[in-house]
């Protein structure tokens, strides 16, 4: 079982993703915005809006070891890049998120 921090605006698709992660045995906390410092083994982004705000503020977290996941609309490749350079440790299109969230985040916190 992981702790995971979600960041993701989008109550609707943040409750999907927190009633999947939960079913697999992770604890999950849904956040308004990522707390700092990060206490868990997996935060997730949601990088489908603001994207620019939200991987500058990643940037600037005291996350030590926590490993990130961060997720974006699969028509923004821009997205995708600047945030693999920014050092989260796995980005997703969102389409991917929805379909295999359990597996990444276990993925992560296995190799943390």
């Amino acid at each position: 079982m992981a702790r995971i921090v979600a960041f993701i605006p989008d109550l609707l698709f943040g409750s999907r993703v927190v009633a999947a992660l939960t079913a697999e045995g992770h604890q999950v906390e849904l956040v308004a915005s990522p707390p700092d410092p990060v206490r868990a083994d997996v935060l997730i982004v949601d990088l489908t809006a603001d994207a620019n705000e939200r991987i500058a503020a990643f940037v600037k977290l005291d996350r030590g070891p926590v490993r990130a996941l961060a997720f974006y609309s699969h028509v923004e490749n821009d997205v995708r890049e600047r945030a693999q350079s920014a050092g989260f440790d796995l980005v997703v299109p969102r389409s991917r998120m929805a379909r295999e969230g359990p597996e990444l985040v276990g993925g992560l916190a296995g190799s943390g």
